[in-house]
């Protein structure tokens, strides 16, 4: 049975990337759907075309992913997309904020992520591809984003060197980074914090970044950048010392840019 895994897909890029995949894959037998909002799962299963499989369930707890293995395992499935969207971020200075909200942070992004990813390898056959969220945030270190844009640091890179291990397998891993994208994201991280002004002003459409990361992945390319702004931000960060960046994007901030 070939199937998709899609983490985080009750809202935000996750379920955009169910939905337009919904569409354009024929192949597929199966979308398996993993959240903890059951309610939310439900009702995107039920707007789409293809048969479908939720997974209710915490993925930073061992046995969900347990039980997500086990059923790739009884089904014989072929894993021929994993698309790792689960996460959060939480603004503000990280000695003001809840200890458990910021280590939250690292078993979702990185250890749920990583472990996921680890136990559906062996599923996965020629030709297959896995897509893992990263951020933009992975660029640069960001005071006041501090263990978010870590976590997403990690994912890049992490995602870099897996795609290089699995090439020879026929498996290939595409980092999605994008910008600041128009989803709930906002509502949880801002919470605690507030980021730049500018950022709201080159903020995209979630259907624009999951159209240009599909894209990307189709051509095995390792690393997936939405718009030209965040395309900027990149090049950027590779050609300045991050320590004058970093002062800008504080002026910036002082100036309530």
């Amino acid at each position: 049975m070939n199937i998709i895994i899609i983490t985080g897909a009750s809202s935000g890029i996750g379920r955009e990337f169910a939905r337009q995949m919904d569409e354009h894959f024929s192949r597929i037998d199966e979308f398996w759907l993993v959240a903890r909002s059951q309610d939310r799962l439900l009702k995107l299963a039920g707007s789409l075309r293809h048969k479908t499989r939720i997974f209710a369930m915490d993925i930073t707890r061992k046995d969900s992913l347990d039980i997500l293995e086990d059923a790739a395992f009884e089904q014989n499935a072929a894993v021929r997309m994993l698309i790792n969207c689960a996460g959060y971020g939480i603004m503000g200075n990280f000695s003001e904020q809840d200890a458990l909200l910021e280590t939250g942070m690292i078993r979702i992004n990185c250890e749920a992520l990583t472990d996921l990813t680890h136990r559906m390898i062996p599923y996965m056959r020629w030709g297959s591809r896995i897509i893992q969220l990263a951020s933009s945030a992975a660029f640069l270190p960001q005071p006041g984003f501090a263990v978010y844009a870590a976590t997403k640091a990690y994912v890049l890179r992490f995602s870099r060197a897996l795609g290089k291990e699995l090439r020879n397998a026929g498996i290939y891993v595409t980092s999605v980074c994008p910008g600041p994208v128009d989803t709930p994201f906002f509502d949880i991280a801002e919470a605690t914090g507030s980021t730049l002004a500018a950022k709201k002003y080159i903020m995209v459409d979630a259907g624009q970044v999951v159209s240009q990361a599909l894209k990307d992945s189709y051509h095995r390319r390792p690393m997936s950048v939405c718009s030209l702004p965040v395309k900027a931000f990149h090049v950027l960060s590779k050609a300045l010392p991050h320590g004058i960046l970093l002062n800008v994007l504080d002026q910036m901030k002082k100036k309530g840019l």
